[in-house]
């Protein structure tokens, strides 16, 4: 049972707080803690501390709208994220680290979470690595977060083992939120979208020519 709650660095790493000044480097830019160590299964640290880290498994942990969240191809390598709703923000593809309970489901919701009853876009059974997780604590054996062996051998960074259907996504007019299937008010404000490029709006005038008598 032991082994299939998850390696011991998961629960550690989602109980821990991020975003928080690193008591080493608060003089410095950019010293806030969204670091973690699976291996030394300790706090949170700052990108300046990454030198007593060499060498070790590491995962950044990012933010939207308030809620930590981990990129796809950073955690997917380390356990099996299956059943867990991902999303796309920014072209990136993300999960929750915990869950996220909303006061009442919308009309019309077709999928929730199976823990917290947050509506989901798609037909997963969670919204989180902790909702998972707790799945696994009331007892379904279907559940686990181990890779079958050869599960994860020739998977590229940026698939997903557990999509069961392509997450499209756009952005509105006023420039940051994105829209459709997969999300809802989740914006990643550690990752912007590319600067679009730049044109002349002042078009030179075409050479004039005399109208045929």
């Amino acid at each position: 049972m032991g082994i299939e709650m998850g390696p011991p660095w998961l629960k550690q790493m989602l109980k821990t707080d991020y975003f928080f000044p690193c008591p080493f480097h608060s003089d410095s830019n950019k010293s806030e803690c969204n670091m973690y160590c699976l291996d030394c299964m300790g706090n949170a640290f700052c990108s300046y501390c990454l030198i007593h880290h060499h060498g070790h498994r590491l995962i950044q942990i990012r933010r939207s709208s308030y809620h930590n969240v981990v990129r796809i191809n950073e955690i997917q390598k380390y356990i099996d994220i299956s059943c867990i709703q991902p999303y796309v923000i920014n072209s990136a593809k993300i999960l929750f680290l915990n869950e996220r309970p909303q006061p009442k489901p919308g009309k019309g919701v077709t999928y929730t979470c199976e823990i917290c009853a947050r509506s989901l876009p798609d037909s997963f059974r969670f919204c989180s690595l902790g909702c998972k997780l707790n799945g696994i604590k009331r007892g379904d054996s279907d559940l686990t977060f181990s890779h079958k062996r050869g599960a994860f051998d020739g998977l590229d960074s940026d698939d997903e083992p557990s999509t069961p259907k392509k997450i499209a996504f756009s952005y509105d007019s006023s420039g940051g939120r994105p829209s459709g299937s997969g999300s809802s008010d989740e914006n990643l404000n550690s990752m912007s979208p590319d600067t679009p490029p730049l044109f002349n709006r002042h078009r030179r005038k075409g050479i004039p020519h005399r109208a045929p008598f």
